[in-house]
C-alpha cells in the first residue's frame, strides 16, 4: 500500500508518513473566525474559565470544557459559534435551536453565537447550571440494579452457593 485516503478528513498519507487529524488546537480551531467570532469565543472561554477547576482541549474539530466529563462544547464554524450545553432538563428559549436527548439524564442543547454580547444571561446562567451539575449527571451513580447484584456492570455476578 503506497497511500491511503484518511477516512476522516480525506486526505491522503503516503507509506510512512505521519497524521494525526485529530489533534489539533484551540488556536488552530479560532485561528480562522471573523472578529466578532473570535470576540464571542474569547468572552465564552473568560466566563467558563471563571466556574472553576476544570480541563479545556480541543479534539477534533471541536473546543471542549470538562471536570469529569464534557459539560459542554464549542464547534467555530464560518458565521457562527455552535455551543453545546449538557444540562439534566429541557429548556425552552429562543436561544436554543435544538435539543436532544444524549443520555436518559443528559439532554445537548445547542445554540449559536454570533456576537460577544449574546454571551450573557441567560446563556451564561445555563452554562454555569451545566458546570455544577456535571458530576451529578456524569453517570458515575450505579444503576439499583448493579447494586442490589453487587457487580458495576463488569458482567454477571457469580452464582449464589
Amino acid at each position: 500500500m503506497k497511500a491511503h485516503e484518511c477516512y476522516h478528513c480525506g486526505q491522503w498519507i503516503a507509506k510512512g508518513e505521519a497524521h494525526d487529524c485529530w489533534t489539533t488546537t484551540e488556536a488552530a480551531l479560532t485561528q480562522d473566525l471573523s472578529v466578532d467570532l473570535k470576540e464571542a469565543w474569547e468572552r465564552l472561554r473568560e466566563t467558563a474559565v471563571e466556574f472553576g477547576e476544570q480541563r479545556i482541549y480541543a479534539s477534533h474539530n471541536s473546543i471542549m470544557f470538562s471536570r469529569k466529563s464534557c459539560y459542554f462544547f464549542v464547534r467555530p464554524k464560518r458565521s457562527y459559534l455552535e455551543v453545546c450545553v449538557f444540562l439534566g432538563r429541557t429548556v425552552k428559549a429562543p436561544q436554543v435551536r435544538k435539543v436532544v436527548e444524549s443520555s436518559k439524564t443528559k439532554r445537548v442543547h445547542i445554540l449559536r453565537i454570533t456576537h460577544r454580547d449574546e454571551v450573557e444571561a441567560p446563556i451564561t446562567d445555563w452554562l454555569q447550571e451545566a458546570y455544577d451539575v456535571s458530576e451529578t449527571l456524569s453517570g458515575s451513580r450505579r444503576s439499583s440494579r448493579s447494586a442490589a447484584r453487587g457487580t458495576r456492570g463488569k458482567g454477571r455476578s457469580s452464582p449464589r452457593s
